[in-house]
């Protein structure tokens, strides 16, 4: 494979801190954009990108990324507007036992 440089930018998504590739890096290398992985810092400056292009730990990091967007998105407002957060009672908890009790969910769909 020819060798390319891409500038890498920062960038905070959620409450994730991470680095932001170019477009063209998107369209030269698309299968490589959904591709999960791991960094080992090789020293202060320099950085080894090891990417798992499995498919299906592609769909698992892009749910784990989404509900940890949607868990970032609560916890903010819980912080924001802590004097409307209301305790979860005992008497909840049978409420919504008793409003799932005849309901059935098929795993395999």
């Amino acid at each position: 494979m020819a060798s390319k440089n891409y500038p890498i930018n920062p960038a905070k998504i959620g409450s994730q801190d991470g680095f932001r590739l170019p477009r063209a890096f998107s369209r030269d290398y698309p299968h490589l954009v959904a591709a999960s992985g791991h960094i080992e810092v090789i020293d202060d400056q320099t950085l080894l990108v090891r990417l798992n292009l499995d498919n299906q730990l592609e769909e698992d990091n892009d749910e784990s990324l989404i509900m940890s967007l949607f868990l970032d998105t609560l916890l903010k407002d819980a912080i924001a507007n802590s004097t409307s957060l209301v305790p979860y009672t005992k008497e909840m908890s049978d409420e919504i036992d008793d409003l799932l009790a005849d309901v059935s969910v098929d795993e395999d769909e």
